[in-house]
């Protein structure tokens, strides 16, 4: 059932003298696109007659075929509380369709909508709950980013230490101005690194709200004076940025389907075999929960990110899928690989088909691992049979190369044209020469 339906948008955005509407959509890589419109033209926007330069986003179409239109999905109508309160700013999150009125294929956003709906017809609700990590850097003398803090405060430190606790304040004070609801907020490990959790909510909102996140720290972020950055790994030495997904299954009328029927510590038969997909799919999928080359840097022992597939009965955070501690109707499985640089659309689709895949198959989920797994010997690790997350970007490109499993998740036109574009990505970095091999090997060789 929809919120708001078309006369609703045109009174809110007259009553809230909204002046200019931003028309939002994703590539597949997960930057967020818009154009902006002027409340003049809201009445055609709401008719799906704006259109765009497909071939200009990376990833969408070709030249010839280049016209793409874009579809408002009026639930998501916000407006932006950190800009100016006369003339304000809106935005509302769009579907891509092609001219003759179909879905366009190659829409981050109308992947997940097609895995949502599979697991409609077969009686189910996808729920998603994030744990956003992301860093503030203070910035040069002409703006630009840089990896540089003043602060030293670690994990749930406190002002005076943790230096930008009124920074986190203004993000969640804003994000809550637009409808948000914030279930904790908090230093992280690393000094300069901050999480903020959002709600636990419907997959397709839960994505929404991951790129409207993103967007509103980094420009509260620089109106403070400081970049937030969402690369999972910007410093070495330190911990990454996660972005740990929480996830449950509830039925029509909301009851949670992960929940044990005892009322104990075990989950139902149905999320068992869930988590049972997701383990046997995650070294494909690993290229979309961790797309980057960087990403890899974050996924090493140490530092508190998970190495191999593999999941624990208890709230063990060094198993890749962990069940948190609570029960009953907040019963939820928690996948910790995933981080910020991640298309929420495309991840959050993966988990899902992957889950679904794994009740479909009547998949058996292997023996959980008690005991911290970052401590174990590679003898111990063997015995237990433990299989390894793809350590770079060329393993997890190789892991989903020819994948039947992804090509269904992606459909072909995302397929190919997000492996083509991994492909150069890694290709461009292992032409690199970094300045670690020349410090190593220069006055060597």
């Amino acid at each position: 059932m929809s919120k708001y339906d078309r006369d609703d948008i045109i009174r809110m955005a007259e009553e809230e003298d909204v002046e200019f509407i931003r028309l939002q959509f994703t590539d597949i890589f997960g930057m967020l696109k818009n154009v902006a419109i002027t409340s003049s033209q809201l009445k055609k926007a709401l008719d799906n007659r704006c259109m765009f330069d497909g071939s200009a986003i990376e990833g969408f179409v070709r030249i010839d075929e280049s016209d793409m239109y874009l579809h408002p999905d009026l639930d998501t109508f916000e407006i932006f509380p950190w800009r100016p309160q006369q003339g304000k700013v809106a935005r509302l999150i769009c579907d891509v369709y092609n001219p003759d009125g179909t879905e366009f294929e190659g829409s981050p956003r109308s992947v997940l909508k097609r895995a949502v709906k599979k697991a409609e017809s077969m009686g189910y609700v996808f729920h998603v709950g994030p744990e956003c990590e992301f860093f503030l850097f203070h910035t040069d003398e002409e703006g630009r980013p840089t990896t540089n803090t003043h602060e030293r405060a670690g994990y749930f430190d406190v002002s005076p230490i943790d230096l930008a606790e009124n920074v986190r304040r203004d993000i969640v004070l804003n994000l809550e101005d637009m409808g948000f609801e914030i279930e904790a907020s908090h230093h992280e490990l690393a000094p300069g690194q901050h999480e903020i959790d959002l709600q636990y909510t419907e997959a397709l909102q839960a994505a929404d709200n991951i790129m409207t996140f993103k967007m509103a720290a980094k420009t509260i972020a620089k109106r403070h004076g400081l970049h937030a950055t969402f690369m999972p790994k910007p410093k070495e030495g330190v911990n990454g940025s996660g972005m740990h997904i929480n996830m449950s299954l509830s039925d029509r009328e909301g009851r949670n389907l992960f929940a044990g029927e005892k009322g104990g510590t075990d989950l139902s038969p149905l999320a068992y075999s869930f988590m049972a997909g997701i383990l046997r799919h995650m070294k494909a999928m690993t290229i979309l929960t961790n797309p980057l080359v960087n990403s890899y840097k974050r996924l090493v022992p140490g530092y508190d990110a998970p190495t191999y597939i593999a999941w624990s009965p208890t709230s063990n955070r060094s198993s890749l899928l962990r069940i948190p501690s609570p029960r009953g109707e907040n019963t939820r499985i928690e996948l910790r690989c995933p981080d910020p640089a991640m298309n929420p659309y495309l991840a959050l689709a993966a988990c899902l088909y992957a889950g679904l895949d794994g009740i479909e198959q009547k998949m058996e989920l292997p023996a959980g691992i008690e005991g911290n797994l970052f401590s174990m010997g590679e003898k111990e690790r063997k015995a237990l049979g433990l299989q390894q997350i793809p350590r770079t970007l060329g393993e997890a490109i190789d892991a989903a190369s020819e994948c039947s499993f992804m090509k269904e998740v992606l459909g072909s036109h995302i397929y190919t044209k997000y492996l083509d574009a991994k492909k150069k990505e890694w290709r461009e970095f292992r032409s690199q020469v970094t300045d670690w091999e020349v410090s190593q090997y220069l006055y060597k060789y």
